[in-house]
């Protein structure tokens, strides 16, 4: 600043050309970088809205692919009586093919763990007993009008010996019993009754399956008395090979005239078996004619007095004997695999023929029974 000579006020002198230029350059600089920043700020909103408009684009194609795919599956719904057909008949053959295979991998796997094949193959009869008799498989239907059984296998206790016992909330309700013959030879009956057995099934006699003749068990009176002496309660079976009334009433009479001079508080038993092997009198009998046989025999037991009962396996019942029939007795039933495949009540159940008890040498026959079989 400098002071003008005329009138002496400041005054403000003017840039000199190098400044002016110099300032121009400077603006110059600031506008282009300017520019190019806003360059560079369009560029970037032009991107970020090109991205979001591609992606509501991409969700409204989506959107729309949906609602044409659920159209179309609306529109699939409706088919002609035919092709419901078809499909229903597919499907059937599908799932029967998928049945099939699933049925021969169980197949299969039993045969391969070296399970029999009748125990193979029951679980897929479920409605029917599976049961091999003369070489040859039968598919028995279960008739559910009859008693059933509601024993469960998780009820069943497996001794380290190989016995049985059945439990009911954790504790034992089955009782352990034998039968015996003379095929046991002498028995310490008193260590037999040591043992836990707390009934025995006494056989009284037979007839003989080819000449039909009537025997007494030679150890009958042995075992009876030696039994009951020791405390345990007896019950006995006959053998029968009756073919007619008069030979049945024959086989009962006998029977009651054996144990007239006992205390036999538990069942008197009709032993109904089939001869194998062999061709056994009683075997040519018809279903109706032997469950006959074994009626009047129950009913002349029960008349006089005593308590009827009626042993068979498997094969007679499923085969054999027509049940309905016999629905009123106690039966006993032979089997000796540890399961409840079959399906009808009993009330014992011998599960071996070869087990041990001390007091007989050799292998006796076991039972349980899940009640009692006698006045208590």
């Amino acid at each position: 600043m400098r002071k003008n000579r005329s009138d002496g006020r400041m005054t403000e002198d003017r840039p000199d050309r190098s400044r002016r230029k110099r300032n121009r350059k400077i603006n110059s600089i600031f506008v282009m970088f300017g520019c190019l920043l806003a360059l560079v700020l369009v560029t970037y909103l032009a991107g970020v809205l090109y991205m979001w408009i591609d992606a509501e684009f991409q969700n409204n194609a989506n959107d729309i692919a949906e609602a044409v795919a659920v159209s179309e599956q609306e529109e699939q719904t409706t088919y002609t009586q035919e092709e419901l057909d078809a499909a229903v008949a597919e499907a059937r053959e599908e799932a029967s093919r998928s049945g099939q295979e699933q049925i021969l991998a169980g197949i299969k796997a039993g045969l391969t763990a070296g399970e029999s094949t009748v125990k193979t193959l029951r679980p897929y009869y479920p409605d029917e007993m599976v049961v091999v008799s003369n070489g040859a498989f039968h598919f028995v239907p279960i008739n559910r009008e009859l008693k059933l059984n509601d024993y469960t296998e998780e009820s069943l206790n497996i001794l380290e010996t190989g016995e049985l016992q059945y439990l009911e909330n954790g504790q034992v309700v089955s009782r352990k019993g034998i039968d015996v013959s003379k095929h046991q030879g002498e028995i310490d009956w008193q260590q037999v009754a040591a043992d836990g057995v707390e009934y025995a099934f006494i056989r009284v006699g037979l007839r003989g399956y080819g000449t039909g003749k009537l025997v007494e068990d030679e150890y009958f009176e042995q075992n009876i008395t030696g039994a009951l002496g020791a405390g345990i309660k007896v019950g006995v079976y006959f053998y029968s090979q009756a073919v007619n009334e008069t030979e049945l009433l024959e086989e009962a009479n006998f029977v009651l005239e054996k144990i007239a001079p006992y205390r036999v508080e538990c069942p008197v038993v009709y032993d109904v078996e089939k001869v194998s092997g062999t061709e056994g009198r009683m075997n040519s009998l018809t279903v109706e004619e032997r469950t006959n046989l074994t009626l009047l025999f129950c009913q002349t037991i029960e008349n006089a007095g005593y308590k009827p009962m009626i042993y068979h396996n498997m094969e007679m019942g499923a085969l054999m004997l027509d049940l309905s029939a016999l629905e009123e007795y106690d039966k006993w039933f032979a089997y000796y695999n540890q399961d409840f495949y079959y399906p009808y009540q009993y009330e014992i159940w011998q599960y071996t023929d070869s087990g041990t008890v001390n007091g007989i040498e050799g292998p006796v026959d076991l039972n349980i029974s899940f009640g009692p079989l006698w006045e208590e």
